[in-house]
């Protein structure tokens, strides 16, 4: 039986694609530079998920203020995996978890139409010891999904849900490497 605690994602043999939610200023110059540069933050913790669901309920299907644009970030899987390999869970103890260079936590997924599923998203938080490798070493693309979204959208909101999931990146269950496991999994 499958466990409600598996990572999906949009991955190839070497990257993964992760989604945030960006300010149009922030997004734009990432787009240009083709990486993240200024305003983007290398001094606070940024959070990425492979769940583009879970990301449009966070970001109201970029209609949040501040979360206007979506980015595809595709990374690399190596990149990716060392994170993990850094993590601590938001639930664990508080003294671990300050010392922490990465942060996972789980939440329920959502449907097309932002109710909880009975699966949970992996989030995963990027502190300042790793920000750097992830902005400037393991993103190897980043896309604009905004357009995209906002016709999911509002195909969602015109009763065309089975157009909008047309609209979805594909995701699949991501093959962690057994060491990973036991890093990452609640308890």
């Amino acid at each position: 039986m499958a466990t409600p605690y598996e990572i999906r994602a949009d991955f190839d043999a070497d990257t993964i694609v992760v989604y945030q939610a960006y300010a149009p200023a922030l997004a734009d110059a990432a787009l240009r530079a083709g990486r993240f540069v200024a305003p983007f933050s290398f001094h606070r913790m940024t959070w990425i998920k492979p769940s583009f669901l879970w990301l449009m309920h966070r970001s109201n299907w970029a209609r949040k203020p501040g979360q206007e644009r979506i980015l595809a970030v595709r990374i690399t899987r190596q990149g990716w995996e060392e994170a993990l390999s850094r993590a601590v869970l938001t639930t664990a103890d508080p003294a671990a978890l300050a010392r922490a260079a990465v942060h996972v936590q789980w939440d329920p997924e959502r449907s097309l139409r932002g109710a909880a599923l009975n699966q949970y998203s992996i989030q995963v938080g990027l502190g300042r010891d790793v920000i750097r490798a992830f902005a400037e070493d393991w993103t190897v693309g980043l896309t604009d999904l905004t357009p995209r979204v906002r016709k999911a959208a509002a195909l969602v909101q015109g009763g065309q849900a089975a157009k909008a999931r047309r609209l979805l990146p594909p995701e699949r269950v991501y093959p962690l490497p057994r060491a990973l496991e036991g890093l990452t999994l609640p308890r």
